[in-house]
């Protein structure tokens, strides 16, 4: 009697994992033919900007907006600026996108990546 019932269990079980398998590769199909269309299944987080920033008077909300800064390197440019307006009145801080690389944390990678949305006047 204990035979007849565990071998009723495993057909069961079998069943059960074949169900689980066939719907995971359903759900599999669906996802792989929606990658293929121009919309993707979920949103994407592009930035658009209305217009290049710069450094030298942007406040730190316009300059979060650069991929890659994060409120404390926005904060570090403009703690930097106004330290550096303090001490050289009339002079901007910063002359490139180069000169960005004097705050810590911003290096020759994140100034390529932000080197087309900033404008120096």
């Amino acid at each position: 009697m204990n035979e007849m019932r565990q071998t009723r269990q495993n057909r069961i079980q079998s069943f059960a994992f074949v169900i689980s398998v066939c719907l995971a590769v359903c759900f599999s199909f669906g996802f792989v033919s929606n990658l293929g269309r121009d919309e993707l299944p979920f949103d994407r987080c592009d930035i658009e900007l209305e217009g290049r920033i710069n450094p030298n008077n942007a406040p730190v909300e316009s300059m979060v907006r650069l991929p890659g800064m994060g409120p404390g390197r926005a904060g570090a440019i403009v703690e930097y600026r106004e330290n550096f307006n303090g001490k050289n009145a009339g002079s901007p801080a910063f002359q490139n996108c180069d000169d960005l690389q004097k705050i810590k944390g911003i290096g020759p990678k994140t100034v390529q990546n932000i080197n087309e949305l900033l404008k120096f006047d």
